[in-house]
């Protein structure tokens, strides 16, 4: 992939295809549509021109508000196009985020789905002073605010700005004049604490990293994606979307990640990006189905599944046997070929990103003959540092760095990473930039990790203290633990949720105010310790957290709490000398209280 620029690469791929065959496929009236590069670069021309017309221009700041859907495909390609900066965000934010973000990056136009979007948006409008338009995909909105206008409109409008000929010349002009070092995206990612930062990603940056995947020979021309990650996200945002457009792949969009299951056995995939909630919930559901069968299936395919195992095992060592295999071969037969029909029986791989992949899943995937690549990234690297390769796939590592990407070990641990693809920096923040990346331009990844015997990058601890949940969303908890703490009945909180579903938290309680809420319940009690195991004490704790996380995105807010009996302390090691709660010490000291809120 020679592209300097994505533009660049969006005009040469549009003229090289045509309409030989789709760039993407979504759903329309119920079915899966195609639609050809040739109709895709009229779209992006027509929407881009609506922009030129509405006084967005190179370097402007336009924010995303959507779900996966292909008006986001259309919108990010124009406003590249025409040399201005793409701001996606994820559709779950609240109000509050919004308005910190598109003020941090002075956003002059913002691009919404909806009406519900539009709505949460406008609670804001007013506090962001650089925004001039509000574009929405659909036309179900009613507003009488004159810079408000529907997509299908801004299309229009930009049809009567350019005549077709022209338009294409305009547009063309515009994207070729993009420079290699100019400004691609802003990506707002979670810090350790405060608020986010805007991750500068130039389209040097991307197409850099673009070229270190592609160069794996992981995602192919012939191949067909279904993609369902948040393309907002820098994970989807590259290697679902960039670098399978650039290589020439057919994209199908899945309706949502509920329909996944659906979507793929009408798409049938030969290649899906994924992260591990997917494969956990697969894997679930193939379990929980399995239960319900007979006795005899029931043991047929434990019989299978211990097969697996054993091949597995004796695959790694080099030590299949005829008798081991025939008897894979039964078992795929009975079992697995099963399984893999419900992928749509094409499907060769998995790659799996955004958080790290339990060894358990990878290996029950692996033995019914599902392979599935573990990668690593992070969004200041574009985001993909490394990624397992077929030949010397192994289980329970991030695999070797991608082609033209460093990769070195810290005297601490810490994994460092140089490269084309490693940012710009952050968006007016030098000082968290210096922090980042040093004067030899290694970036500081924030985690622990080491090389395996075969080449291969393991991680064994984080650094930072980011969760990172297994679908992928980096949360930092600091700031949420900071506002919970604002309740009076709380004295010290620990969120908890690492490769996890869903937000925990471990909660030590001020007794003086439970007993002071306690007696305004009328609640008697013979000792301290039955406080915490009350209903209605718990309830009340409950009712501060709800109102205290209203504002947080639904994947930061705690779901499961557990109120402990004893206080954190330094003697006992919990807290360092100046009253940080430590993280590792905590969770390893409850590990016990933590997998029963999720068991539950």
């Amino acid at each position: 992939m020679n592209y300097k620029t994505i533009p660049e690469a969006f005009i040469k791929v549009c003229e090289k295809y045509g309409d030989r065959k789709p760039a993407y496929m979504f759903k329309k009236d119920g079915k899966y549509v195609a639609l050809t590069y040739s109709s895709l670069r009229e779209s992006v021309e027509s929407f881009a021109s609506g922009l030129l017309r509405m006084g967005i221009g190179k370097g402007d700041r336009v924010g995303i508000i959507s779900e996966n859907r292909i008006e986001w495909i259309v919108a990010d390609f124009a406003i590249t196009a025409i040399g201005a900066v793409g701001v996606p965000i994820f559709p779950t934010h609240t109000a509050k985020q919004e308005e910190y973000i598109f003020n941090n990056c002075e956003a002059k136009a913002i691009v919404v789905s909806n009406s519900y979007q539009l709505k949460k948006l406008a609670e804001v409008r007013d506090n962001i002073p650089s925004l001039k338009s509000i574009i929405v995909m659909n036309k179900d909105f009613v507003t009488d605010d004159k810079s408000v206008v529907s997509m299908s409109d801004t299309i229009n409008d930009g049809n009567a700005y350019l005549a077709p000929g022209e338009r294409r010349e305009k547009i063309t002009e515009l994207a070729l004049s993009v420079r290699p070092d100019d400004l691609l995206t802003l990506i707002y990612t979670s810090g350790t604490t405060g608020n986010p930062k805007g991750v500068m990603l130039t389209n040097e940056n991307i197409c850099a990293n673009i070229s270190q995947i592609t160069d794996t020979g992981l995602i192919l021309e012939q191949d067909l994606l279904l993609s369902f990650l948040p393309l907002c996200h820098a994970y989807e945002r590259t290697t679902g979307y960039y670098s399978a457009f650039a290589i020439g792949s057919v994209v199908a969009l899945a309706e949502s990640i509920e329909s996944v299951g659906a979507n793929i056995v009408e798409v049938k995939p030969t290649l899906m990006t994924t992260v591990p909630r997917l494969l956990e919930i697969i894997k679930r559901k193939i379990l929980t189905n399995i239960e319900k069968e007979s006795k005899a299936k029931r043991k047929i395919f434990y019989w299978a599944m211990d097969i697996a195992r054993k091949y597995l095992d004796a695959t790694e060592k080099n030590i299949v046997t005829i008798p081991l295999k025939a008897k894979y071969q039964i078992a795929d037969k009975l079992v697995y070929s099963k399984i893999k029909e419900k992928t749509g029986g094409r499907l060769k791989k998995f790659v799996s990103g955004g958080a790290a992949l339990p060894e358990d899943v990878g290996k029950f995937f692996h033995g019914i003959g599902l392979l599935v690549l573990e990668g690593y990234g992070l969004t200041e690297a574009s985001p993909v540092v490394s990624v397992n390769r077929i030949e010397s796939h192994e289980i329970g590592t991030i695999g070797p760095p991608l082609p033209n990407v460093e990769v070195k070990i810290a005297h601490d641990g810490e994994i460092l990473v140089r490269g084309k693809n490693v940012m710009k920096g952050y968006w007016n923040d030098p000082k968290a930039t210096a922090e980042c990346i040093d004067t030899d331009g290694w970036l500081y990844s924030g985690d622990i990790g080491r090389f395996t015997e075969k080449g291969n990058i393991k991680i064994t601890d984080r650094k930072k203290n980011i969760i990172v949940s297994s679908g992928g969303k980096n949360i930092a908890p600091q700031p949420i633990e900071n506002v919970l703490s604002q309740s009076a009945y709380i004295e010290h909180v620990l969120l908890v949720g690492d490769r996890r579903e869903y937000i925990t938290a471990l909660i030590t309680p001020d007794y003086e105010q439970l007993k002071i809420l306690a007696a305004n319940l009328g609640i008697t009690y013979e000792n301290e310790s039955e406080l915490i195991t009350n209903d209605k004490i718990v309830g009340a704790i409950k009712g501060d957290i709800d109102k205290l996380q209203k504002d947080h995105a639904k994947y930061e807010r705690v779901r499961k709490f557990k109120l402990l009996s004893q206080p954190f302390s330094v003697e006992n090691g919990e807290l360092t000398p100046k009253l940080s709660v430590r993280r590792h010490v905590v969770e390893n000291k409850y590990s016990d209280f933590i997998e029963e809120m999720y068991s539950n």
